[in-house]
């Protein structure tokens, strides 16, 4: 009988056993017990999920996407970029914002210092620019000052070149870090949590506060802008102008906008990487990763380590640019340059599978040059009796652009090609949001905007 009964115990599941509802049990014991039992199911299905959820989003995560941009100096790359990151990763760009106030000043001061340097040899107005001179020259010291709060170095001459000949500026203080822009803002705010040095930028804004009404007179100037004009300096057409907002910058409550900060001109030299976590949009949480390669020609070679897993090239062509020399070169010319480069990109077997997209930029400074009778054709001969207008030129200058890549180009392909101005925050925005979709797609046919 022992036996029996053991071997009828040994029978019984104990996990039955032991899910069992207890002997006895009561009609309220029993609903207490199977609500209990009903929200542990419940929460056990919570965690299945959360654990499958996060098995998805492993199982899309997606490489960083990464952009190499091309383009000869001052063709807009980092502008570019800028707007991406106000684009598509709203809150770096806030934390960027204030610390662009110092760049902004130091453009407007050193856009002062070059009417200075343009002036120096002006008889004609000697005898009334010379007591502004002296009355502005602390901004001398204010901008090496504010190239010290930036962390900046000495950078090349450049030469820029007209139709009056050739103006030597002075050297242009860059970046070198490989983080770009980054880096000069970070080394502002580094330098803004020591009160000794954050009053270098202060002590800066007082002298610009006290030297804005001569700055005034001397930017207002008719005889001072009809002087510059015939030396070739157009400062309204360079990056970093801010002449023309001196008293709402040049203000202890100025805040920068959205569209200083795309103006504002902080130069690079060398490769720069900037990184991107995308917050809006259908990408978000995807990083983009674009790396800037320094336009000055010996500086091309950079770009070769980095085309080997980028998803696409973004080549800038200012094409506003066909009467400038290129930069301590007295015998070439800028957009011949931009040609050349362009074409060596075309050319390339290792970029055959890669995007290419071409941004035919600075259309506004190209339509303006036209409007004042700068004539194309005298620095292409190909152009002929075309119409010296705005339509005409950048028809003429795409069609020369897609040619080069439909002729050098190891394998047909769609190139696609944009009229730009990078400083037109919004419609930037809007051409670089057609893009974006159409680089994580792999399709960029429906984002093509030719006109």
């Amino acid at each position: 009988m022992v036996l029996l009964t053991r071997r009828s115990d040994e029978s019984v599941d104990p996990l039955s056993r032991a899910l069992a509802p207890p002997k006895n049990e009561s009609a309220e014991q029993r609903a207490i017990r199977e609500a209990k039992e009903a929200e542990a199911c419940r929460e056990s299905n919570r965690i299945d999920e959360i654990i499958k959820q996060e098995k998805q989003a492993i199982s899309r995560k997606k490489a960083p996407v990464k952009v190499l941009m091309l383009g000869q100096t001052e063709s807009g790359k980092s502008t570019t970029v800028k707007i991406f990151q106000l684009s598509y990763a709203r809150q770096a760009w806030e934390d960027e914002r204030m610390s662009w106030r110092t760049v902004i000043h130091l453009n407007l001061v050193r856009s002062v210092n070059t009417i200075l340097d343009a002036l120096e040899n002006a008889p004609e107005i000697a005898s009334r620019v010379n007591l502004l001179r002296m009355r502005l020259g602390p901004l001398r010291h204010v901008q090496h000052d504010l190239e010290t709060h930036l962390g900046l170095t000495e950078g090349e001459e450049i030469h820029a070149a007209s139709e009056a000949g050739i103006l030597r500026r002075p050297a242009e203080v860059c970046v070198r870090s490989r983080s770009g822009w980054a880096a000069a803002l970070g080394f502002a705010k580094q330098r803004a949590r020591n009160p000794g040095r954050h009053s270098l930028a202060e002590e800066a804004l007082e002298v610009i506060l006290k030297s804005r009404d001569d700055i005034a007179a001397l930017w207002g100037d008719d005889d001072v802008r009809a002087a510059l004009e015939e030396r070739g300096v157009r400062l309204e057409d360079q990056s970093g102008f801010f002449l023309d907002d001196l008293y709402r910058i040049a203000h202890r409550g100025y805040e920068p906008t959205d569209d200083d900060v795309v103006r504002a001109r902080l130069r690079t030299m060398g490769v720069q990487e900037y990184r991107f976590l995308f917050e809006t949009g259908t990408h978000a949480g995807h990083e983009w990763i674009f790396y800037d390669v320094g336009g000055s020609r010996t500086h091309r070679g950079s770009w070769h380590p980095y085309f080997m897993d980028v998803k696409a090239i973004i080549f800038l062509a200012p094409i506003s640019v066909f009467d400038e020399k290129l930069e301590g070169e007295a015998g070439g010319n800028r957009l011949e340059d931009s040609i050349k480069f362009w074409t060596t990109i075309c050319k390339s077997k290792l970029l055959t599978k890669v995007q290419l997209i071409l941004f035919l930029n600075k259309c506004d400074i190209l339509e303006r040059k036209l409007v004042r009778g700068v004539p194309l054709r005298r620095y292409i001969p190909t152009y002929g009796d075309r119409a010296n207008d705005m339509p005409t030129a950048s028809k003429y200058l795409r069609k020369q652009f897609q040619e080069i890549a439909r002729k050098h180009s190891p394998e047909p392909r769609r190139v696609y090609t944009y009229l730009t101005t990078a400083i037109d925050t919004r419609a930037m925005a809007a051409t670089l949001g057609m893009i974006r979709v159409g680089i994580v797609n792999d399709n960029l046919q429906t984002a093509e905007l030719l006109r």
